[in-house]
């Protein structure tokens, strides 16, 4: 597990060595037992290493037999021991003990087709010194990440955004075009960042470039494809021995491994089936108002299995005190709450161990969210003739907000195209084109963030979307439907049901720029390798098997791995409903100091030059009261303003 960062430049008259040095430097977190550099005048590369595997060698750079390939590598191949025996047999010879060579050695036998081969999370770079070529490539899902900048004659990359930033050709800037994408969704659902002109290799995609021209390639697609041969027995079977294969091969290590517990089911049968390979350890977070604490739930199972367990508590003055080194180690801003105590538990973990095992990725590939069974409650609604429909939702739309019915009715007009909008979403594009300056909406439109269109019919008498907004007569879609074309060909494709093209349209947004870019990076701020077993081929293969009602039904979610679960699990922990990561910030927010704390970020020079403050005085008045909660809303603004502080002064 590492860090890396990497330029290729041949026109620079910089002092190299001590640009790619400070790149370097800016991400030490991500290994601070040691680090490597390579530049031979056109290419350079830095490593910082955390060393998990063979601890005395496989230092990076990597290079092959005769010096022509160099290797960054960040991750963890867990099937480095099969892949290396066959490269032997084919003649390739190792100098480490490591799972980087096999990548290496890797791409000389197979190509591009060596990604298909590998199990495991990684991201790296390989550098051809004969042709000046750069390939990259990420792991199927996105675990680990890698950023870069392509300037034309120049290529920066990086595990992080921070790593680019001392490079002299760097010039950085806000993408101000994708602030309302982020007030919407609280990240950016493709390849784009806040910072202009970064961007992220998106999971399972490789990358060439060579001589200023680059190509982008999708190597790996996450399609369903259901068994309905199967009864739900022996699914249960399959995901249970899939689950113990993975988290035998995520527990290979030459330093002790842990398990992160909660009391949901996700991380429950990964810490179970740890404790069945070893003395595990288990860490777990909760605050002192209970009823947002699961710590003795967390407790009674670890007694029950087994399992050593340290729990600590999170306060309010400790929470909102790290939130601008939250922000940071982030790299974008990301007002998931959750984020907070993910980034204490991380901390108190490495204190003792430098791998840990989560349960991420378990909602995506099974069916966790409730939100996937609103596709189950609207296929008799479907059935209903479309403009019948249409008179409905325009009669809702007249409704009072919050009448028992209406958003059925309104969303029920639409197409799943535009019906899937996560229920996380903080603001309304609408209301997030409103808070912002006058001046930021050119930016906007500018940035193809809101595909701007004019009406095609004067006479149209369908409703607009609920969140869709006018503006200056042009209508403007919101982000979902403007999300490129693979997620648009989702969304649109007959043969998919609408269960399976949310889960799959999860697994390319929420689940890669959410839930596992929190996880890297709050991990590695800490110097702690974080592992998914979950996210695994073999776990994979089990899960796409799945008929959608071994998925989700209209009163349960995760169907099967629930199943699975009562094979091995106490009965209340395998029937454990989704509570997700939950905090008392809505009721923190309403008290002082934290309320006024916030407040005066929200009234800062910074919030002025975006956004319409009185909006957000507003908003924290009418949240202060009791009315009504905003606590998503005001947490998105504070959050960007904070990171801004970060990067931008």
């Amino acid at each position: 597990m590492c860090g890396f960062v990497g330029f290729i430049d041949e026109e620079g008259s910089y002092n190299r060595p001590s640009v790619v040095t400070a790149m370097a430097e800016a991400i030490a977190h991500r290994g601070p037992d040691s680090d490597g550099f390579f530049d031979d005048g056109r290419c350079a590369l830095g490593f910082r290493r955390l060393a998990i595997i063979d601890l005395e060698g496989a230092r990076q750079p990597l290079c092959n037999e005769d010096g022509s390939l160099v290797l960054v590598f960040n991750g963890e191949i867990y099937n480095y021991r099969e892949l290396r025996s066959q490269l032997h047999a084919a003649g390739h010879e190792f100098a480490t003990q490591g799972d980087g060579e096999v990548i290496l050695h890797g791409f000389e036998q197979w190509g591009d087709s060596l990604l298909a081969h590998l199990r495991g999370m990684f991201a790296f770079a390989l550098y051809n010194r004969r042709t000046g070529e750069v390939f990259c490539a990420r792991d199927a899902f996105g675990i680990k990440p890698l950023y870069y900048q392509d300037q034309g004659s120049c290529l920066l990359f990086a595990s992080e955004i921070k790593g680019l930033l001392p490079h002299p050709r760097f010039v950085k800037s806000l993408n101000e075009g994708r602030l309302a994408t982020y007030l919407c969704m609280e990240y950016q659902p493709d390849d784009a960042t806040l910072f202009n002109g970064v961007f992220k290799l998106a999971a399972g995609h490789w990358m060439r470039w060579r001589q200023g021209k680059r190509q982008v390639q999708r190597w790996f697609w996450p399609r369903y494809a259901p068994d309905v041969a199967t009864s739900p027995e022996e699914n249960a079977a399959r995901i249970e021995e899939a689950l113990r294969d993975s988290v035998c091969a995520h527990a290979v290590a030459d330093v002790e491994v842990g398990c992160f517990l909660s009391a949901g089911v996700d991380s429950s049968l990964v810490a179970h089936e740890a404790s069945q390979l070893m003395d595990a350890r288990s860490f777990s977070i909760g605050y002192g108002e209970e009823r947002f604490s699961e710590l003795t739930a967390a407790g009674n199972f670890a007694r029950t299995v087994g399992l050593r367990n340290r729990q600590n508590l999170l306060d309010a003055a400790t929470f909102f005190a790290s939130v601008p080194a939250v922000q940071y180690a982030l790299d974008e801003p990301l007002p998931n709450p959750s984020a907070i105590p993910l980034y204490h538990l991380c901390r108190m973990t490495a204190e003792d161990v430098k791998v840990v095992m989560s349960g991420e990725g378990a909602d995506e590939l099974f069916g966790g969210y409730p939100y996937y069974q609103e596709c189950l409650t609207y296929e008799p609604y479907q059935a209903v003739p479309a403009p019948l429909r249409q008179a409905l939702g325009q009669l809702a739309a007249h409704l009072p907000a919050g009448t028992h019915g209406r958003r059925f009715l309104m969303r029920g007009t639409q197409p799943f195209s535009r019906r899937y909008l996560r229920w996380e979403y903080n603001f309304t594009f609408e209301e997030a084109c409103n808070l912002l300056q006058p001046d930021l909406l050119a930016s906007l439109s500018a940035s193809g963030s809101m595909a701007v269109e004019l009406p095609t019919d004067s006479n149209d008498q369908t409703p607009p979307h609920p969140h869709s907004t006018t503006l200056s007569g042009l209508h403007c879609p919101t982000p979902p439907w403007v999300l490129g074309r693979d997620l648009t060909e989702i969304a649109q494709n007959d043969e998919t049901d609408e269960v399976t093209a949310m889960q799959t349209l999860d697994l390319l947004t929420w689940m890669q720029q959410d839930i596992l870019l929190k996880a890297d990076k709050l991990s590695m701020a800490a110097s702690l390798e974080l592992r998914v077993p979950f996210l695994d081929r073999t776990v994979w293969a089990a899960a796409r098997a799945l008929p959608t009602n071994q998925r989700v039904t209209r009163h349960e979610t995760k169907v099967a791995l629930r199943r699975a679960a009562a094979r091995t699990l106490p009965p209340r922990t395998a029937a454990m409903p989704k509570k997700g990561f939950l905090t008392p910030l809505v009721q923190w927010l309403r008290e002082e100091p934290w309320a006024s704390l916030v407040r005066e970020e929200l009234n800062s020079e910074t919030a002025r030059r975006y956004f319409h403050t009185d909006q957000l005085d507003a908003l924290l008045n009418e949240h202060q009261s009791g009315a009504c909660s905003h606590m998503k809303k005001i947490w998105s603004v504070y959050c960007f303003l904070v990171w801004h502080r970060q990067f931008f002064g």
